[in-house]
C-alpha cells in the first residue's frame, strides 16, 4: 500500500484527503448495544448512581490515574460532575447497563473538526462493569460513531505511561502505540509522561469486524465465558 505520492518536483508529499471538513462534531444521542447504552451524562439522573457504582471500588485505586476523585460523599462528586462534565468538550457520558443503572462514564474530548481527530478519555469504568462484555462494547459502541457515523480519520487514546492497565486495554481494544511524551503533564502533585496510541480509519474496517465476532453471542459460552479473546482478533 502506497504511504505516500511525490510531486512533479520528485518531492514525498502525504496521499490525498477525501470528504468534506469541517467534519460533524457528535451529536448528543444515545449509542445503544447489545449488552448496555452509552448516554449523554445527565447529573440529575446519573450521578447518584454514578456515585454508588464508584463506591464499589473499595481503596480508590480506580481513581489513582485520573485527575480528579476519589469524592469523599455523593454530594462532592454530584457537585464536581456539574461543573466539568457538563461541555461539549470534553463530552462526557453515562454508561448503562441492561437495567439502565448507570456503571460507569467515558468521553469525547479534544474534538478537532477540522483534522477529523477525536480523542476518548475520562474513562472510568466501576467494579461493576470491568471485565465484562459491556465494557467492551462500549469502547466498540464509542468508535462506530467517531468512524462509521462522522467519518473522523483518526481517534486517539491517552494515558499515564505508568498506567499497565490503560495501556493494556488500549492494545488489546486494537489502538496503535505511537510513542511517550516526556512531562507532557501533571496532576495530583505529580509529573505525567503521557502513552499515545491511536486507531486511523484505514485500520477500522478490520477492527470493527473483531468487535463484531468478539461481541457475537456465539463467542460466548453458556457460563459468559468469551471463546475466542479480543486481542487474538484484532
Amino acid at each position: 500500500m502506497a504511504t505516500h505520492d511525490t510531486n512533479d518536483l520528485g518531492q514525498p508529499i502525504g496521499l490525498p484527503v477525501e470528504g468534506e471538513f469541517p467534519r460533524p462534531t457528535p451529536p448528543y444521542t444515545p449509542m445503544t448495544g447489545w449488552f448496555c447504552s452509552v448516554v449523554p451524562l445527565d447529573v440529575n439522573r446519573h450521578a447518584p448512581g454514578l456515585y454508588r457504582a464508584f463506591a464499589n471500588d473499595a481503596d480508590g485505586r480506580n481513581w489513582t490515574y485520573l485527575p480528579y476523585g476519589p469524592f469523599e460523599a455523593e454530594a462532592d462528586f454530584t457537585a464536581w460532575a456539574q461543573a466539568n462534565c457538563m461541555d461539549a468538550d470534553p463530552m462526557f457520558h453515562t454508561v448503562l447497563d441492561a437495567n439502565e443503572t448507570p456503571v460507569g462514564m467515558a468521553s469525547y474530548l479534544r474534538v478537532q473538526p477540522a483534522a477529523g481527530s477525536i480523542e476518548v478519555g475520562h474513562i472510568h469504568f466501576s467494579p461493576l462493569l470491568q471485565r465484562k462484555p459491556q465494557s467492551t462494547e462500549v469502547m466498540f459502541l464509542m468508535m462506530q460513531r467517531v468512524f462509521d457515523e462522522l467519518g473522523y480519520r483518526r481517534y486517539e487514546w491517552k494515558c499515564d505511561a505508568l498506567n499497565a492497565p490503560s495501556r493494556r486495554a488500549a492494545e488489546r481494544l486494537g489502538f496503535t502505540f505511537e510513542g511517550i511524551f516526556r512531562q507532557a503533564t501533571h496532576y495530583k502533585g505529580r509529573n505525567r509522561d503521557t502513552a499515545w496510541y491511536s486507531i486511523i480509519d484505514s485500520e477500522w474496517p478490520r477492527i470493527r469486524d473483531a468487535f463484531q465476532a468478539w461481541l457475537s453471542p456465539q463467542n460466548f459460552d453458556e457460563t459468559g465465558r468469551q471463546l475466542q479473546s479480543l486481542q487474538a482478533r484484532t
